[in-house]
């Protein structure tokens, strides 16, 4: 019986594991050790690849491509001035091996020396019988390098060499996505369709395209086009929901996320959009029966616990809201959008302590957005926290030097406090910057507003 190529590579890791445990030495050709080392690599086992390196090599001490490997793992562990000395003395041997080229291009990109590395990544061209692969390489390298217009022209090169190469394609729509050329992108992937009409994921793309365009109608051809070609392509049906949601059909979106749920097992992301689509036809029930789906599936997608708040926050039942936004903030304490919701109900709930720590975790989570320095101050204000209020806009002066907003709350803050020299500064500083905003000062600070002063002040820049 002839075993194919596969079976001959199971058979020979089997026979290789088996003489492991029984600690009996067997020989194995260099070709069967490649593929044994090949195969621990994919699947992250480098331990036992370095083994079976060194079992080879005591083996086969000769052998380019095993010591080839041992230059692979050496590069993986950041060992690169060994791997470039054996790489050397391997380059002594074989000078026209285009592994040899590949492996230093490897090193000198782990250096971040991009140029160089796509030097010997196009010496390797002229060696290789797999161009396409090399042509990979030296696409990823550009992309290193922030150059994507190259980058772009060496996928290109590896889909002219293999048609069926959607890394490839993934790769060069990545970088028109980039350079915001969707037009250009639409123009190659017609050219690449006209080849192979049948690419689910070209009609996949651009049908992207159209979407990032608003033309809302083409994508939803090029989706359908997508499902034509292959009808359990979950990509196509979830881009074709969006797309139909976007023309306001939302039954159909519905029935186009559902039917990613029957191919696969379910994601929050079709679970979400299929509650926002209920929500938008007023199916409430159904709206908040599959946001709950979608915590449930995913507890760590924040999208799917905001759209419950905000679901009950648009209701008014800001208890609720706050019950979801609570269980949100046990599973992740780090996520700023909840704790600006905490914030925004509990202010709603006229719970202000718990109101104002919520902005106060904001900030400290890097939210420096000017409302919620804004609204911690004035909370701070009504709780008779005025010296924590006017630190706090200090604070935000340093990121919004010329707020007139925050200029105005601190004038009043300081006349309030009877400090009015610094009052004054701020309501000069404030009417200098924008004299509109003084309805600031007459809304929240209506007794300093009214004072004689404070009136005579803003009358010189009326």
């Amino acid at each position: 019986m002839k075993f194919n190529h596969e079976e001959d590579d199971n058979f020979s890791i089997t026979r290789y594991e088996s003489m492991l445990r029984s600690n009996d030495v067997k020989f194995f050709d260099s070709d069967e050790f490649e593929s044994i080392i090949h195969h621990y690599l994919e699947n992250g086992k480098i331990a036992k690849a370095k083994k079976a390196i060194a079992l080879g090599l005591s083996q086969h001490p000769s052998s380019v491509n095993l010591k080839l490997l041992q230059v692979e793992v050496l590069v993986f562990e950041n060992r690169l001035d060994k791997a470039d000395t054996l790489l050397a003395q391997l380059y002594a041997i074989e000078p026209e091996n285009e592994e040899i080229y590949i492996q230093k291009a490897n090193i000198l990109s782990k250096q971040n020396n991009h140029v160089k590395a796509i030097e010997l990544l196009t010496m390797a061209l002229t060696y290789t019988n797999d161009d396409a692969d090399v042509y990979s390489l030296i696409g990823m390298e550009y992309l290193f390098m922030d150059d994507f217009e190259n980058a772009k022209i060496s996928f290109m090169k590896c889909l002219e060499v293999d048609d069926h190469d959607y890394s490839a394609l993934y790769n060069i729509i990545y970088c028109f996505d980039f350079l915001e050329e969707h037009e250009e992108a639409i123009e190659y992937l017609n050219m690449y369709l006209n080849k192979n009409p049948y690419c689910e994921v070209a009609w996949h793309q651009i049908g992207k395209q159209y979407f990032d365009l608003k033309e809302y109608e083409k994508a939803l051809a090029s989706f359908d086009f997508a499902i034509i070609s292959d009808e359990y392509f979950i990509g196509a049906y979830l881009e074709k929901g969006k797309v139909l949601e976007k023309l306001k059909r939302y039954n159909e979106a519905i029935e186009n996320y559902r039917i990613t749920l029957e191919l696969d097992d379910p994601t929050s992301f079709a679970l979400l959009r299929i509650g926002k689509c209920h929500e938008k036809l007023g199916n409430d029930d159904l709206a908040i029966q599959h946001y709950s789906k979608t915590v449930h599936e995913d507890p760590l997608l924040d999208k799917g616990w905001i759209a419950i708040t905000d679901f009950y926050m648009r209701k008014r039942e800001y208890q609720k809201a706050l019950y979801y936004t609570n269980k949100a903030i046990n599973i992740d304490s780090e996520n700023v959008l909840y704790w600006k919701r905490y914030a925004k109900i509990n202010n709603r709930l006229s719970f202000f302590e718990e109101a104002e720590r919520g902005y106060r975790k904001a900030l400290e989570l890097g939210n420096y957005e000017i409302e919620t320095w804004l609204n911690r101050s004035d909370i701070l204000r009504f709780i008779g926290e005025s010296d924590a209020a006017i630190q706090n806009l200090h604070q935000a002066i340093e990121f919004y030097p010329d707020n007139a907003e925050v200029q105005f709350r601190l004038a009043g803050l300081y006349y309030e406090m009877q400090d009015f020299e610094k009052g004054e500064y701020h309501i000069r500083k404030a009417l200098e910057l924008d004299f509109e905003y003084h309805i600031v000062l007459e809304e929240l600070f209506q007794k300093i507003f009214n004072l004689t002063m404070v009136k005579n002040i803003i009358s010189e820049y009326e």
